[in-house]
């Protein structure tokens, strides 16, 4: 496969009330030491600021890193907003504890991918890199 023309850009957002970010922090790192740009838009943003946030950064994946529990109601509306807002190409994955009984609601909704606690910076970077939209 041919080489990217520009770096996969990811944003991190923490969605809703959740107020534990070192799993966010680590990730962002850890894919910004894999050759990622990383926009990390800190705690407790709403959907329409990780919308907004994703389409003026010209993002090419929006992760969301949840352990609130909302998870069900907060990510599907991420996916709808960046389609309302033009940018359905972009991806949206999603970290943190989800129960294996909510997934497939999700991954129907439009999350492209799942990751649970022990998943390593080279499993999510591997993944985004099959995934991301071409440049």
């Amino acid at each position: 496969m041919a080489e990217r023309a520009t770096p996969i850009r990811v944003l991190i957002a923490k969605p809703g009330l959740d107020g534990h970010d070192r799993g966010a922090k680590v990730l962002a790192r850890g894919l910004r030491d894999e050759g990622f740009e990383v926009i990390y838009t800190g705690l407790r943003r709403t959907v329409d600021a990780i919308v907004s946030a994703a389409v003026e950064e010209d993002v090419d994946v929006v992760g969301c890193s949840i352990l609130s529990g909302a998870h069900a109601t907060l990510l599907p509306k991420v996916v709808v907003g960046l389609r309302d807002a033009g940018a359905s190409d972009v991806i949206v994955v999603a970290g943190g504890i989800i129960p294996e009984a909510d997934r497939p609601a999700l991954e129907e909704a439009g999350i492209s991918g799942i990751f649970g606690p022990g998943t390593t910076i080279p499993e999510v970077a591997s993944f985004l890199r099959a995934h991301a939209r071409r440049r």
